[in-house]
C-alpha cells in the first residue's frame, strides 16, 4: 500500500510522513523533489502553478506509485489537491490511500512563517486553499496535535479502515 499523505503546504506532510514511515517501516518520499526545475522556479518567484504545470509532475508520480507499491510500499507527502489529481495519482492498479491532514488557515499560514529553506512562500498559500478541493472517501487527520500524535491518529485509523 501507498500511503498518500495530502493537504496544503506547511500543513505537515513531510514532518508526519518521515515519522508515519519510520512507525511502519516503509520508505518516505516527498512529492516535492519530484517537481521539474521549472515548477520550483515558479514557485519561488511567488508564481502559483497551473494544471498545465502539474500534470508531467502527476504523471511521473504516478507511475512511482505503482512502482513503490510492488515493491512493499511506501508513504508520499503529495499536496494532491484536486480530485483529478487523486484520480491520476491512483490512475494504476497500486493500492492507495489518501489521508487529508486538515486545518485551518490561520494555523498553517504561522507555521510556514517559521519554515525555513522551503520555496513554497507563504504568498502562495491563498491559492492552495483555493484550488483545494477536500477528498471523499479519504482518511481525515486534524493537525493541531503534535506530528508524533497526527502520526499515531494516522495509524488507528488506517488500522480501522484495513479492518
Amino acid at each position: 500500500m501507498v500511503i498518500i499523505l495530502m493537504g496544503v503546504s506547511g500543513c505537515g506532510k513531510t514532518t508526519v510522513g518521515k515519522i508515519l514511515a519510520s512507525d511502519l517501516n516503509q520508505s518516505f518520499y516527498d512529492a516535492d523533489d519530484f517537481h521539474p526545475l521549472e515548477n520550483i522556479q515558479k514557485m519561488n518567484s511567488g508564481i502559483p502553478l497551473v494544471d498545465k504545470n502539474r500534470l508531467p509532475w502527476l504523471e511521473v508520480l504516478s507511475n512511482k506509485i505503482q512502482e513503490w507499491d510492488s515493491l512493499g510500499g511506501a508513504v508520499l507527502a503529495c499536496s494532491a489537491l484536486k480530485k483529478e489529481y487523486r484520480a491520476i495519482l491512483k490512475s494504476g492498479e497500486a493500492n492507495v490511500v489518501f489521508v487529508y491532514l486538515k486545518g485551518s488557515k490561520e494555523l498553517i499560514f504561522s507555521r510556514i512563517n517559521k519554515r525555513k529553506e522551503h520555496y513554497m512562500p507563504p504568498a502562495l498559500l491563498d491559492s492552495q486553499f483555493e484550488a483545494l478541493e477536500e477528498p471523499d472517501n479519504s482518511i481525515i487527520v486534524s493537525i493541531e496535535g503534535s506530528p508524533t500524535e497526527i502520526s499515531d491518529q494516522i495509524k488507528t485509523k488506517l488500522k480501522a479502515k484495513i479492518i
